[in-house]
């Protein structure tokens, strides 16, 4: 997978280029500028400090500044702007400032443009050919604050009857439109602080070989001089050594002011800003990147909030993160992810997305996958394994469903532990993946958290329930939450661990495992140990997993980057079924997360108690959450419950848990018998329409045989890709 590296980065290489233009003047650096000729392009709102800022930037780099204002239109007017837009109106004042910038030329300068500049689009393509355009996202407050003390009570395009507020709500849209990278201003940034993030975001961009990913198995003496970038990683999913990929500088820190600006915004508009900030502009564009996540979480999510916070009990607040299209969390990545796997792929070849799912994460991919469209859609096949007898009827019914297309799921007579192990072998053996490659031009990929594009998205969620935590009053920012999450594959909490490095202010990660509960163990233990542990199945199927694949990744956090320790303590976890972590160690995971199980008895007992107090049914993964939560949380502060599955994907064991008799057989009257239980939350539609219309289908059903399913991965290359060409 590694060697189609060079054409993925071709794809990306490919920029503008300034053309000469005949103009009456033009601006020309004599310095090396950062960008080299390309200019430092400022925009933004009127009153966002564009001139100012622009004039600190230049100077710090020794560069020429333009005032488009200034020396563009006035130069080319020969009288004051605001005497030509009394002069002409704003209609024509649009045009003719577009006509007088499509003029202008200049190289290697800082740039300060006008506020309705990103209105005229012909303009707006010329000045980008030769520019990167760094777009000043200031607080709406400090612009009126602003605009007031200039004695500026309308701007060009401002019609009668219509406030300020409303006219730069409306223009923010076209800034979005053509931005390459954006500087999150705080409220009360000074026009020093904004300049000092505009340096830095303009060395982010001309630096992307700072924002390169390493395995976790992978010391530094290991390393090729061969660099993975994030469309790199996000095609490839496992490393080539079978670690995991991780950023080899960490995560960006956002501060308390940046923070208290995202409090106000939308979930999209949150997961904008913070995903920008983790993915290099040179890997996806700001404007695709928008695109993608606008389309992700849309319509298709039953709650306009997206991932909504409400009150449970006394300092219990829960997460609602079931509102997606299959009524789990999955699809808070997995509704993003496949438009970002599509936009990183490499001209020429097939892509089979292989995924091990314990339950939640097949239907979720199948969903994600299907929404892709035209040729992405024909490169893009997926092949999901799931345990017959490891998960609910009604997820069954949601993954066997899928049928049309590139996509299909197959269950296997074992556990998920022998699915996930299966398709790592695959990744393992060269020979499997070259044959693949050769005989039938496909490339095998993985949508598992292993994929750091399935994982990055869920830092989003873990930030915005924080956030609306602080909109909502509940805390200011800086004091402290705690978050506890049913743990499985270690995925999701190893996510929140990274929102808190981003700044986010969690205290204590708090893992929740049900009887199989090798993970809780390790984190109060340090001992890690498979031997002669059976897993048994439980009313949680989803966190039904003994070898906890992001587990890797959190060991390599806490031993601040040892992929020596990471290499050896896996490599005896798979030839010994145990590892002992270091006691030094030890301590310091103890500083990030707590963890505790429960049994079976306890977790219904909890849906049932939260049933009689509050009329909130949970589903059965966030009852775990509930016990573990009331036994190790010590009620300082909120504590934020995932609740990572609608009640409805487990049915019979929520009736079990509320004592109900006479429960229907069909999945589609279980559902609508629950309804009635549940005062909130709400019945899932999505889900009720999906199982109304899939009915009872047959699927394929495998031995626990890894040849086999070698033998299916083949077969589904050959219906997908092969019958197309």
């Amino acid at each position: 997978m590694g060697l189609l590296n060079a054409s993925q980065l071709a794809v990306r290489a490919a920029r503008c280029r300034l053309s000469p233009l005949s103009t009456s003047k033009s601006w020309l650096s004599t310095k090396t500028a950062p960008l080299g000729d390309k200019n430092i392009l400022l925009m933004g709102p009127p009153g966002a400090g564009k001139t100012t800022v622009g004039k600190i930037v230049a100077h710090k780099l020794g560069l020429p500044l333009v005032d488009v204002d200034d020396d563009v239109l006035e130069a080319t007017w020969k009288m004051p702007v605001a005497a030509k837009l009394a002069a002409v109106g704003g209609k024509r004042f649009l045009e003719e400032e577009g006509q007088a910038l499509c003029n202008f030329s200049a190289s290697g300068c800082v740039v300060s443009l006008t506020g309705s500049n990103p209105l005229h689009d012909e303009a707006m393509q010329h000045v980008k050919q030769g520019g990167l355009v760094v777009y000043l996202d200031v607080d709406g407050e400090d612009i009126i604050q602003r605009l007031t003390r200039m004695k500026v009570n309308r701007v060009v395009g401002q019609e009668a009857g219509v406030s300020m507020r409303d006219i730069l709500l409306y223009r923010k849209q076209f800034y979005e439109k053509w931005l390459d990278v954006r500087v999150l201003c705080g409220t009360g940034d000074t026009v020093e602080e904004v300049a000092e993030k505009v340096l830095k975001a303009v060395r982010r961009y001309e630096n992307r070989d700072e924002e390169t990913f390493v395995s976790t198995r992978c010391d530094s003496a290991g390393r090729s001089n061969q660099k993975s970038y994030f469309s790199d990683v996000v095609v490839e999913g496992l490393a080539a050594d079978g670690g995991l990929y991780v950023p080899k500088n960490g995560f960006p820190k956002l501060d308390a002011r940046e923070w208290l600006k995202l409090a106000a915004m939308s979930y999209q508009e949150r997961a904008l800003v913070l995903l920008e900030k983790c993915i290099h502009p040179l890997d996806v564009s700001a404007l695709d990147l928008r695109t993608m996540i606008f389309k992700a979480y849309g319509s298709n999510f039953s709650s306009e909030a997206v991932a909504p916070v409400k009150h449970l009990m006394h300092n219990q607040y829960i997460q609602e993160l079931f509102h997606g299209p299959t009524a789990s969390f999955k699809d808070l990545a997995l509704q993003l992810m496949p438009q970002l796997f599509a936009y990183c792929l490499p001209p020429m070849c097939n892509y089979l997305i292989l995924v091990a799912t314990s339950g939640d994460t097949g239907s979720a991919v199948l969903s994600g996958f299907s929404r892709l469209s035209g040729v992405d859609r024909h490169r893009t096949g997926v092949l999901v394994f799931f345990p017959e007898e490891g998960v609910s009827e009604i997820q069954k019914l949601q993954m066997t469903s899928y049928r049309e297309g590139n996509a299909r799921a197959v269950s296997v007579l074992s556990d998920f532990d022998f699915c996930q192990r299966t398709i790592k072998r695959m990744f393992g053996e060269s020979g499997q993946t070259g044959h693949l490659a050769v005989e039938y031009g496909t490339v095998l990929s993985t949508a598992n958290s292993i994929n750091w594009a399935r994982l990055l998205p869920q830092v989003v969620y873990h930030s915005s329930a924080y956030l609306d935590l602080c909109r909502d009053g509940v805390i200011n920012f800086g004091e402290p939450v705690d978050v506890c999450i049913p743990t499985g594959n270690f995925g999701n909490a190893m996510s929140a661990v990274y929102a808190k490095q981003m700044g986010v202010p969690i205290r204590k990660v708090i893992c929740a495992s049900n009887h199989n509960c090798v993970v809780s163990d390790f984190i109060t233990t340090g001992e890690y140990d498979l031997r002669g542990r059976p897993l048994m199945p439980s009313h949680s199927p989803a966190i039904d997993i003994l070898k906890s694949s992001n587990l890797e990744r959190f060991i390599y956090h806490v031993s601040h980057g040892g992929s020596r320790l990471v290499r050896d303590l896996f490599t005896r976890l798979d030839g010994q079924q145990h590892f002992q972590f270091p006691e030094p160690l030890l301590g310091r995971m103890q500083q990030e997360v707590l963890a505790g199980w429960c049994s079976e008895d306890d977790c219904l007992a909890a849906i049932q108690s939260v049933q009689a107090q509050t009329g909130y049914v949970m589903d059965t993964h966030t009852g775990v959450a509930k016990v573990v939560a009331d036994r190790l949380q010590d009620g300082s502060c909120p504590v934020v419950l995932c609740s990572t599955a609608h009640y409805g994907k487990f049915a019979p064991a929520v009736f079990k848990a509320l004592q109900a008799q006479n429960i229907p057989e069909d999945p589609v009257e279980q559902l609508k018998k629950l309804e009635v239980a549940a005062s909130r939350p709400e019945t899932h539609r999505e889900m009720m329409r999906c199982l109304k219309e899939s009915g009872r289908r047959r699927h394929t059903v495998c031995p626990a045989d890894y040849s086999v399913l070698v033998e299916e991965v083949e077969s589904m290359i050959q219906d997908s890709f092969l019958k197309v060409m």
